[in-house]
């Protein structure tokens, strides 16, 4: 069991995301990185939506920071393109209710058809390639994928994506001791990510003690995952958790981006026979 003044181990990591990057976010979203550079300048990945609830006004000044962020060695990733949920409502009641109470009507893909999800994949791509930004990775608003969703994901160029409790492998590409690619299929690693309930009183009390609940039981694994988004950061007991959380998960863990993350883990997985 590693003690807390224990150097950060290449097999743990830590991967801290910023979700809802966007013009209409991005001064929450600048309070976020300030709150976690007061702990550690840590590489983060930042989930960016091209056209953030339908609006996409010129942002010079976020485009300029995010661009100076990647050469810093952050990463940027697709979250959606609208982060709205405009699908036609669903007939179960659960499916009701996580679409429409649970996300706020924000589950962008939970429900839209394979072409649908296929378009806005591809817009999302051609808006990151417009920008010369590259792009590995891909985080469903919500972490709501439906089946087309799903089906045009993994016929997408991405490396990774994740849901709400597992990091997944859409494309491996391990090399062996020669020359030569060999495409690998790595299981999805269970991976709960840690977040906070910041919309009402009761998920900003119960959730920070939930997430430190969740960090110790995850102590043995190889990943744990911290998502914050721009509404944690109008919560000053909740930034104050989140700053202490990773001071103590730095301790035995080595911060990385996603993308990072899933080439690291991926490379260190035995070559396909």
């Amino acid at each position: 069991m590693p003690t807390a003044s224990a150097p950060p181990t290449e097999a743990k990591a830590l991967c801290v995301s910023i979700h809802d990057v966007a013009p209409a976010t991005w001064q929450d979203c600048l309070r976020l990185h300030a709150a976690l550079r007061a702990v550690a300048d840590i590489p983060l990945t930042w989930l960016v939506v091209p056209r953030y609830h339908g609006h996409a006004p010129p942002a010079p000044a976020m485009e300029c920071r995010l661009e100076a962020l990647l050469a810093q060695g952050h990463e940027l990733a697709l979250h959606g393109y609208t982060h709205l949920d405009s699908a036609a409502p669903s007939p179960g009641w659960r499916s009701r209710f996580v679409r429409r109470v649970y996300t706020q009507g924000e589950g962008e893909f939970a429900a839209i058809g394979v072409a649908e999800a296929r378009a806005r994949l591809a817009l999302g791509q051609r808006w990151f390639a417009a920008r010369g930004w590259p792009l590995h990775g891909f985080v469903a608003p919500a972490w709501l994928l439906g089946e087309g969703a799903w089906q045009a994901l993994r016929e997408a160029p991405f490396a990774y994506t994740t849901t709400l409790t597992h990091f997944h492998w859409l494309q491996v590409l391990q090399a062996n001791l020669r020359t030569t690619l060999q495409t690998t299929a790595l299981r999805p690693l269970c991976s709960p990510s840690l977040v906070y309930g910041a919309r009402n009183g009761t998920g900003r009390l119960l959730t920070p003690p939930l997430a430190r609940a969740m960090a110790a039981w995850l102590a043995p694994a190889p990943l744990v995952r911290l998502s914050l988004h721009p509404r944690d950061a109008r919560h000053p007991a909740l930034l104050r958790h989140a700053q202490q959380l990773v001071a103590r998960l730095l301790a035995t863990r080595r911060a990385c981006t996603k993308e990072a993350f899933a080439r690291r883990f991926s490379a260190a997985q035995p070559p396909p026979p």
